[in-house]
């Protein structure tokens, strides 16, 4: 049931605030697998770390408490305030009680997305590691899907394969998202799952399946043009490398040995072929991939000033979660103003100062800190390798949003809680299985 509900937010979740109907559709999901295993939830609160069960509490108490009326001698003294005082006086309502967001409603819409991620992390803590071992390859199999997808979109100039719509139809490959940033993101996570998991059989062509499999992912991740997502992608792509290197070493010298080893050729074949192939049929869209790096034009430098400015007038409580669009548009100087909003400040850190101020900043600290911890206590575990599919993925999140905004829609959510759900669970876990 946990597939399920991964694959109806890959279906359906990848739209952001933008697909309402896609977000509410991946909650209702979640809260139905929720009132179906009440007793794995009851399991989580009862064996998971409290380092973890404490961050979750945090992270579903603060838009909480975000939206709790305040009297208005507490309200009348929040940075929130001076945005909405002077219309509440001009309606003869100065007395009235208040919440700390300015945008209550945006605010609850932010807390109910929290439902999906906390929904595979409490169902799926009691799955055994195999079942999640098998997720894991469920999840390759959606990335295979999505470079499926993207193949017939960057191969026509139509926006009907493209769900969220495209400013350049033909130019990217967005898959079921609509921002090409998640997808490279996603398929990120894909082949980091690919080159670490634990091979479901045992055969001596398995390495080269996922030298193939890896190389396609890859090629994928090119063809969105997201710059971060083609540095990121590199990080498991390496230690994918890794990964295989030291399995070949300890093996003994001989027949086994040497197919081994014309298994490794093999697979640097398909990735040096692999490479050559896209080059040779897509030298432009290698090109534009490229150039894009040089971010001559870039306007988030300009987002960033007005949003640090912002984050400065709502310090240390925060605007409200969900409320960055509204309050963006008061302090955005003219000098920046052009026709299209923002939507978003393009870093997640700073927009999360906006919103959440320093409540905001101290819990992303202590989720970053959790997963570096875990993925330092996973080193001495046989299923390492897997446990580390899923920091990286986690990592790379964390290192996308100084740019981006990659935890702003469900897919991405209930993804991220997966790759938390395999880190912690084979970190943690007493049993050992062979890598």
């Amino acid at each position: 049931m946990l597939g399920g509900v991964l694959l109806v937010a890959f279906v359906f979740g990848g739209g952001g605030i933008g697909a309402p109907r896609g977000n509410l559709l991946v909650q209702l999901a979640a809260i139905l697998l929720l009132s179906a295993r009440m007793d794995n939830v009851a399991q989580f609160w009862r064996e998971s770390p409290l380092i973890l069960r404490g961050l979750i509490i945090a992270s579903l108490a603060l838009p909480l408490f975000q939206i709790i009326p305040l009297p208005p001698s507490a309200w009348a003294n929040l940075p929130s305030a001076g945005l909405v005082a002077d219309s509440l006086t001009a309606a003869g309502a100065a007395n009235r009680w208040m919440p700390a967001s300015v945008d209550p409603v945006r605010t609850m819409l932010a807390l109910s997305a929290l439902i999906t991620p906390a929904t595979v992390l409490w169902v799926g803590w009691s799955l055994p590691r195999e079942r999640l071992i098998d997720c894991g390859w469920g999840v390759v199999a959606l990335g295979l899907l999505t470079v499926l997808i993207g193949l017939l979109q960057v191969t026509s100039s139509s926006e009907a394969l493209t769900p969220h719509g495209s400013r350049a139809p033909g130019d990217l490959l967005l898959g079921l998202f609509a921002n090409r940033n998640s997808t490279a993101l996603f398929l990120g996570f894909t082949l980091s799952l690919a080159a670490l998991l634990p091979s479901p059989i045992r055969h001596p062509a398995v390495g080269l399946i996922r030298a193939a499999v890896c190389v396609l992912l890859m090629i994928a991740v090119v063809l969105t043009q997201s710059r971060t997502g083609q540095v990121l992608a590199l990080i498991p792509l390496t230690l994918g490398l890794i990964r295989g290197l030291t399995a070949l070493l300890p093996q003994r010298q001989g027949s086994s040995g040497s197919r081994s080893m014309l298994i490794a050729l093999a697979a640097g074949a398909i990735v040096l072929g692999g490479v050559g192939v896209l080059v040779a049929a897509a030298p432009g869209r290698v090109a534009a991939a490229l150039e894009r790096f040089e971010a001559k034009d870039d306007p988030r430098r300009f987002i960033w000033d007005d949003a640090v400015f912002s984050a400065e007038r709502y310090w240390p409580v925060g605007a409200g979660m969900g409320t960055y669009d509204d309050v963006s548009l008061v302090d955005e100087s003219l000098e920046n103003l052009t026709k299209r909003r923002a939507g978003r400040a393009h870093n997640d850190y700073i927009e999360l100062a906006i919103e959440a101020g320093a409540f905001g900043l101290a819990l992303a600290f202590g989720w970053i800190v959790l997963v570096g911890w875990l993925s330092w206590k996973a080193r001495h575990s046989s299923m390492r390798w897997a446990a580390w599919s899923g920091g990286v993925f986690l990592f790379a999140v964390a290192l996308q949003s100084i740019t981006d905004y990659p935890l702003r829609n469900q897919t991405m959510l209930a993804f991220a809680a997966f790759a938390l759900l395999l880190l912690i669970r084979t970190a943690s876990s007493r049993r050992e299985t062979a890598a």
